[in-house]
């Protein structure tokens, strides 16, 4: 049944990772066109950063970084009568109290907590190319739109949210399906951050001898389980290229853009 669970996994990190990277990819574009010079460099930064470091290294660093900056702020809170360093050598050692999550915790606490530092690490990545795709987009929408808002009276805010988010996501959906794509293919790099997912039980269950399973003995099945795998993601990706096709022509219905342009001429006819 682990195999299974570990469908289960992939499927809720894709589900819980795709709109948090969606809404940091909103607030980096948003942050990177501010008037404000300090938001700007921020958002600016962030998607350069990000996008510029590769997704493993990023992953492996990114991860042990995180949980040591949370357990030396706890540290600091729950033990300051500490008097050792935390930095010892090349060893980072806090009290018991501030282990996140504590030694004593349950199995699941463990996991929930891993598959937590997962979900934001992914989001972190993917959300500087979505940024990167949504701040294209926004440049995108004809500048006469908010021009006419302002017009007729319109605020900024009023322009950003009225004319400008509700037209950008015609020409930033095809950029963010692609990161669609590209996210469910990196789903894999859960194995690098201690999570059991789909290929770390194709790997243990296909194999002919591991440590988890002895009584069982087997030849290589290795290469059914990842053919296996290779079905299951090209279904998925299928599925979702039909779903994205549906919505990309709800979202072009009536609009003044090329798909626009088609769907009109092919009422008319």
């Amino acid at each position: 049944m682990s195999i299974y669970w570990s469908v289960l996994t992939v499927i809720l990190l894709l589900a819980i990772t795709a709109p948090t990277a969606l809404a940091f990819g909103f607030a980096g574009a948003s942050a990177a066109r501010s008037r404000i010079a300090p938001v700007s460099w921020l958002g600016r930064g962030y998607i350069a950063v990000v996008r510029g470091v590769p997704d493993i290294a990023f992953f492996l660093f990114f991860v042990i970084a995180l949980d040591q900056v949370i357990e030396a702020t706890r540290h600091h809170v729950l033990c300051p009568d500490w008097v050792e360093p935390i930095r010892q050598g090349s060893d980072f050692v806090v009290c018991q109290a501030a282990k996140m999550p504590l030694g004593n915790a349950p199995q699941w606490v463990h996991e929930s907590y891993g598959f937590a530092v997962a979900v934001f690490t992914f989001a972190i990545v993917f959300g500087a190319f979505a940024a990167n795709v949504i701040q294209g987009a926004m440049g995108a929408v004809p500048r006469g739109q908010i021009e006419t808002g302002e017009s007729y009276g319109m605020t900024s805010r009023q322009t950003f949210w009225r004319i400008l988010v509700p037209q950008m996501w015609i020409y930033a959906l095809p950029g963010l399906s692609n990161l669609w794509m590209i996210l469910i293919k990196a789903t894999p790099l859960l194995f690098l951050l201690g999570i059991q997912d789909i290929v770390y039980w194709a790997r243990e269950l296909g194999g002919i001898k591991t440590s988890r399973f002895t009584d069982y003995p087997h030849g290589d099945w290795r290469m059914w389980y990842f053919l296996a795998l290779l079905v299951f993601y090209l279904i998925f990706t299928r599925f979702s290229e039909i779903t994205l096709e549906r919505l990309m022509t709800r979202l072009t219905r009536g609009q003044a853009t090329t798909a626009g342009e088609a769907q009109r001429k092919a009422d008319t006819t």
